[in-house]
């Protein structure tokens, strides 16, 4: 569904992203790990096609198609949705109504969608406007699930939500990404980044992969590299481990 080859990134004058390159398969999800400033959440808004992310050298190739000068809306269009990390707040526009426009004006089954987040008393309210850290991520996997994407990036899910909105919000992205489906019958496929890495608790990732100074430097089962992050380091890792 998606490959990247010899990605190379600017912000401003900086290069970010060196040399990235990733395939993820039809029906397949990948987990992304490394530390702060790496440049993970650059390859997901390079990837969603943000324009102050300028892509200097290398393709990205969605279901066959380049799309690497393609605009954001362009992506959204051909089924690509991103969680933010920390997603804006948005005054004057009710989450509902985005909800409808989204998914269609079927209010009974927005309604559905909603109480399935504990987010149904949420859809008069301004968008992310004084929501907790949960109910802001909570309101990005309902907006996903409205968008019904093909290809889910999800940058830091679980960050700043406690173990219960862990737990409500892993098995929403489960089902979002058809992991209750054979990998063999998936339409959509998912890009995750993790710190903590307890997404994995709810999410069976099939593979996972470590990016350090712009580049991803390990590939590997995402459970046994995460056991190794946490036993030795990220620097640990990148230096036992083979590309």
């Amino acid at each position: 569904m998606l490959e990247i080859r010899d990605l190379h990134v600017e912000i401003g004058e900086k290069e970010v992203l060196h040399d990235v390159n990733l395939t993820i398969g039809n029906g397949e999800t990948h987990v992304l790990m490394g530390p702060n400033g790496s440049g993970k959440s650059t390859l997901l808004m390079t990837l969603m096609g943000f324009a102050n992310y300028n892509v200097t050298k290398g393709t990205i190739t969605y279901n066959g198609e380049d799309i690497t000068q393609l605009p954001i809306h362009e992506r959204a269009q051909r089924g690509i949705g991103i969680m933010f990390q920390r997603p804006p707040t948005i005054s004057g526009l009710k989450l509902g109504k985005l909800l409808a426009a989204t998914y269609g004006d079927r209010p009974d089954e927005i309604a559905e969608m909603a109480r399935n987040l504990n987010m149904d008393r949420f859809l008069d309210r301004d968008i992310n406007k004084g929501f907790s850290g949960g109910e802001i991520k909570r309101s990005e996997v309902l907006q996903l699930t409205a968008q019904s994407p093909k290809f889910v990036m999800l940058d830091e899910p679980e960050s700043g939500v406690d173990l219960e909105n862990i737990s409500l919000i892993g098995h929403a992205i489960g089902k979002l990404l058809e992991k209750d489906v054979h990998i063999v019958n998936r339409k959509k496929s998912g890009l995750v980044i993790t710190h903590t890495g307890y997404i994995l608790d709810y999410l069976d990732a099939d593979k996972g992969h470590v990016m350090c100074d712009g580049e991803i430097k390990c590939h590997g089962n995402p459970r046994e590299i995460l056991k190794e992050i946490k036993a030795r380091g990220y620097r640990e890792c990148l230096e036992c481990r083979s590309m």
